[in-house]
């Protein structure tokens, strides 16, 4: 992994610039630069110079009730990925692999932690098909749905662009997005760690701990 250390203003101006689509290359025209390294080689996590604000929002989770992030994250660690329950790699492969880094945490810190995705692809993804997706991974985590425009809207906030589903020629219907899980501190609620699409279960399971205290890993 390379060496890497972004600020939230150069996360924010890569987001023009080229999005994932799960199982597919990438797209020429619109989306965000993929990070994958950190301070230096050992590490999966980018600290960012400055802190991303959590956004300012409210869903429908899979049980079909409003869920505020902001309220119900406060004073929480908590993961915040963006996708879609379609993509065939990509996303379950994220989900899968903090799911079991989770495990290695004291029962205390797995109770505390929030693990939030946030699907890209709202049309297909209804309450009920992400809950039964998500309940595979790990019933823990939130799964939350609702209006493209405002999830589109959050999740630029954060550097990380998404487009709407689209269908192929093949008739497979791809929702372009970025891959990185962003980190934020039950410390500040700000999302200070970044980590890119090709952190393993092991990178996951040596930073959890410390991201649960709220600490750099």
């Amino acid at each position: 992994m390379r060496t890497t250390r972004v600020t939230v203003a150069a996360l924010l101006a890569a987001a023009v610039l080229t999005l994932t689509a799960c199982g597919t290359e990438p797209a020429k025209n619109s989306g965000v630069t993929q990070i994958s390294g950190g301070q230096d080689a050992k590490k999966a996590a980018t600290v960012l110079d400055r802190p991303f604000n959590k956004p300012e929002l409210v869903l429908t989770d899979t049980t079909g009730k409003p869920w505020n992030l902001r309220e119900q994250t406060k004073g929480r660690p908590t993961l915040i990925y963006f996708g879609y329950t379609n993509c065939p790699d990509v996303c379950p492969l994220t989900m899968s692999n903090i799911a079991v880094a989770k495990k290695n945490l004291p029962k205390e810190d797995q109770d505390n932690l929030r693990v939030v995705f946030v699907t890209t692809d709202p049309e297909r993804d209804t309450p009920e098909s992400l809950g039964a997706w998500l309940k595979a991974q790990d019933p823990s985590f939130v799964g939350l749905t609702g209006d493209f425009a405002t999830i589109q809207a959050a999740a630029r906030t954060l550097g990380i662009g998404i487009d709407p589903a689209k269908k192929e020629t093949d008739g497979s219907v791809v929702s372009m997005h970025g891959a990185q899980v962003i980190a934020f501190s039950p410390k500040t609620d700000e999302g200070y760690v970044l980590y890119g699409e090709g952190t393993t279960v092991e990178d996951y399971a040596k930073d959890l701990p410390k991201l649960a205290k709220g600490e750099n890993p």
